[in-house]
Parts: structure tokens; C-alpha cells; sequence
């Protein structure tokens, strides 16, 4: 892999699950081994192509929510991002 590459790659999570909300400020998921975890992406562009696939299958469900993680952010919090 070269330096380039990983120069230009920003690690993005697509995950989602059916939550409980005690209101609107405090949710969390129903079932944590029932969350699904879409992928992993490298750009930002690619994990919301992921995350609006994935939300738009399940419309029907009002308590189904999927988050984009930017995990690049996790890895190197000092890091800046594009």
C-alpha cells in the first residue's frame, strides 16, 4: 500500500439497529446483537452511498436508525480531516 493511499483514505463505519428512546436526547440500540453493521468505507462519499441504501430498506420502521461512525476520527483524534 502505498503513502498516498493511505494519506487519502478516511475509515468510515455504516451501522444501524432498531433503538429505544426514553425521549429524544437518550437513545440506544434495542438489541446490540442485532445491530447491522453495513461495512466499512474509505471516504465519506462512499459510507453515506452505504448509509442511504441501507435506511431507504427499512422506511417502514420508525425506530430503525443507521449512523455513519467516522472512525477516522477515533484512530487519530489530532488528525486533520477533509
Amino acid at each position: 500500500m502505498s503513502e498516498t493511499h493511505i494519506n487519502n483514505q478516511l475509515l468510515h463505519l455504516v451501522i444501524g439497529g432498531e433503538l429505544v428512546c426514553v425521549d429524544p436526547k437518550n437513545c440506544e440500540f434495542k438489541d446490540l446483537k442485532a445491530v447491522d453493521f453495513v461495512g466499512a468505507f474509505g471516504s465519506y462519499e462512499d459510507a453515506r452511498k452505504a448509509w442511504k441504501n441501507a435506511a431507504q430498506q427499512t422506511v417502514d420502521n420508525a425506530h430503525m436508525r443507521y449512523f455513519i461512525i467516522h472512525a477516522h476520527k477515533l484512530l487519530d483524534p489530532a488528525a486533520e480531516t477533509k
